[in-house]
Formats: C-alpha cells, sequence, structure tokens
C-alpha cells in the first residue's frame, strides 16, 4: 500500500437522491412497511411457540425463516430510515463494513431456509410413510443449524477478503445501505478477485437453490395433481410466492448484466 494512500473513516451514503418533501414521504412509507414486517413476523413466531399444534419441521423451518427476514430488514433499514430524515447521511467505515457482513449473512441463510422448506414439503407430499422418520427432530435441527453456519462462513469469506484491501476513497456509496458491491468501489486497489468469489458464490447460494426449490416444486406437483388437485393451493402457491420475490430480485440484483438495470432501479430491486 502506498504511503500517499489513508484509510477512510466514514461513508456517505447517497441514498434515493430525491426532494426532501420526498424523502419524508419515503420515510413514513418505508416506516410503516417495516413496522407491519416486524409485527407480522413476530406474530407468526408467537403463534409458533404458543400452539403445540404448530410444532412441526414445517413451522419450524417457517420460524427460522421469520428470524432471517426481520435480521435481514434490520440490518439495513433502520440506517436508511435514519438517514431519510438526517442532513448528514454518513455512515463509520467499520458499521458499513458490519452491516455488509450481516446482510449477506441473512440473506443467504433465507435462500438457504426457503431451500430446506421446499425439501420438507416435498419429502411430506411424496414420501408420507417415511416423513415422519428423516424429518426427524434431530435432522431439522441439524438443517437449521447447517443454514445458519454456512451462511455466516460464506460472509465471514467476502468479508476478509474484503479488509485484505486499502479504502482510500471516494466516500460516497450510490446506495441506501453498505451494499458490497458498492463497497468493493471505496477501494483503491484492484477488486477482481473479491468480485469472481462473490459471483460464484451468488452462483451457489442463487441459482443452485432456486433449481432445487423449483424441482421440489414440480415433483409436488406431480404428485399432488394424481392425488387432489384442489390441494395444490395449500401446498405451493405461498412458497413459491416467497421464492419468486426473493430469489427473482437477488437474480436481477446480483447475477444481470449491469447494462440492463440502471443503479436507481438496483436500489429498488434491493429494497425489496
Amino acid at each position: 500500500m502506498g504511503s500517499n494512500q489513508t484509510w477512510i473513516s466514514e461513508v456517505i451514503l447517497l441514498g434515493f437522491q430525491v426532494d426532501p418533501e420526498l424523502e419524508v414521504f419515503l420515510f413514513g412509507l418505508f416506516s410503516l412497511f417495516y413496522s407491519l414486517m416486524l409485527l407480522g413476523n413476530s406474530v407468526i413466531l408467537g403463534l409458533i411457540c404458543l400452539d403445540p399444534r404448530l410444532h412441526t419441521p414445517m413451522y419450524f423451518f417457517l420460524s427460522h425463516l421469520a428470524i432471517a427476514y426481520m435480521a435481514y430488514a434490520s440490518s439495513t433499514v433502520p440506517k436508511m430510515l435514519a438517514n431519510l430524515i438526517m442532513q448528514k447521511k454518513t455512515i463509520s467505515f467499520a458499521p458499513c463494513i458490519l452491516q455488509t457482513f450481516l446482510y449477506l449473512a441473512f440473506a443467504v441463510t433465507e435462500c438457504l431456509i426457503l431451500v430446506v422448506m421446499s425439501y420438507d414439503r416435498y419429502m411430506a407430499v411424496c414420501h408420507p410413510l417415511y416423513y415422519s422418520v428423516i424429518m426427524s427432530w434431530r435432522v431439522c435441527t441439524v438443517l437449521a443449524a447447517t443454514c445458519w453456519i454456512f451462511s455466516f462462513l460464506l460472509a465471514l469469506v467476502h468479508i476478509s477478503l474484503i479488509l485484505r484491501l486499502p479504502f482510500c476513497g471516494p466516500q460516497k456509496i450510490n446506495h441506501f445501505f453498505c451494499q458490497i458491491i458498492s463497497v468493493f468501489r471505496l477501494a483503491c486497489a484492484d477488486t477482481r478477485l473479491n468480485q469472481i468469489v462473490l459471483s460464484v458464490g451468488w452462483v451457489f447460494v442463487l441459482v443452485g437453490p432456486l433449481c432445487l426449490v423449483l424441482g421440489s416444486c414440480a415433483r409436488i406437483l406431480a404428485a399432488v395433481l394424481r392425488i387432489q388437485p384442489a390441494e395444490i393451493q395449500p401446498t405451493c402457491s405461498s412458497h413459491l410466492c416467497v421464492v419468486r420475490l426473493f430469489f427473482g430480485t437477488a437474480v436481477l440484483v446480483y447475477l444481470a448484466p449491469k447494462s440492463s438495470h440502471p443503479q436507481e432501479q438496483r436500489k429498488i430491486l434491493s429494497l425489496l
């Protein structure tokens, strides 16, 4: 690292770059959405904990999905809301890196939990006689723990590679949070290795899991159609809606060519 390079101490989050009046409106709108998200997922967790009838593998994984979803949003949205109503839209460098680590870890956790949930439904519908044996509480606990541990280890790999880089500016991030690709642009060194590792990682945690989920759902739909078509709606529709929203936006943000979606559109997709 050259002697003329200095480490940045804080970063400016440019956010949505709109008029102050619109920022106040966005603050109210996003605060409402964030509050409803926390309330809805808290109710889900409460019902699962209090109702013994919901102490099943499906709702066990659903509770982990709710925790990951709340943690994922809470790692980015509060700072975004604060910047919408503050004149100084900055974040210190260390909390910025921590935010990057947390949102990566919780995003990957959500991907993997969705895969495990699809596997659980596949076993329940396609192999009902073996379901209680295969999806025991021990297996469910191991699957959930594996999702969390692998996600945090993968995020740690990315952060370790980031911390090896010298950061000397620019101090501006054209986003509403410390998104990892935007953090790369703060470095005054070659980030090709970081980008390659990130691309490979997203292929494994987005494309691979998405194929597994769609394959499981296809097998489920085929099995249900042979038994009773009316059961198709509660079996797959809600899960596929979440998969479509989460994986669809993630693929557009991280795997689609940059030229196909301008930065402002990528911000909206990230917000979804």
